[in-house]
């Protein structure tokens, strides 16, 4: 039986750090509208409500793909099939694009059909979080009082 030395260990290789770069959004204000499916709105584009104020298009994105993602778990049945999820969805939940984001907006098309197969997470759906009307709020509660 041999003993393992010190020098004979093999030394843990150092990884250079990875820099990634940042990538420069337009500066603006960032928004969000929510498209009711179930032709509630009166409004001929079926917008219910737009939501302001996101950080950046990430923060809006993240925002709109929680948004759906709730929606479409508030339109699950018990034991529904992802087309059944799907069609319910189309009937009375509510989808959300991210204005003037062209490419890089995301979008509920691309993410559909998995998200009607696989049972959302909780913090999956939670846009509340994300909501930047929730920030403010959070940030006049933290202010000192005068």
């Amino acid at each position: 039986m041999t003993e393992t030395t010190e020098t004979d260990a093999t030394p843990e290789k150092e990884w250079p750090e990875k820099e990634w770069p940042e990538k420069e959004w337009p500066e603006k204000e960032w928004t969000v509208r929510i498209i009711d499916h179930s032709g509630a709105s009166e409004e001929d584009d079926n917008v219910v409500e737009t939501i302001a104020g996101f950080l950046d298009l990430p923060h809006a994105n993240a925002f709109a793909r929680a948004y759906v993602r709730d929606s479409i778990e508030r339109c699950r049945e018990g034991g529904a099939t992802g087309r059944a999820v799907l069609e319910a969805w189309y009937a009375f939940g509510e989808d959300a694009t991210v204005a003037d984001s062209g490419v890089e907006g995301w979008t509920s098309a691309d993410e559909l059909d998995h998200f009607s197969e696989e049972p959302a997470t909780p913090m999956e759906r939670d846009w509340r979080a994300l909501d930047p009307r929730r920030l403010v709020q959070d940030d006049e509660d933290d202010a000192p009082e005068e």
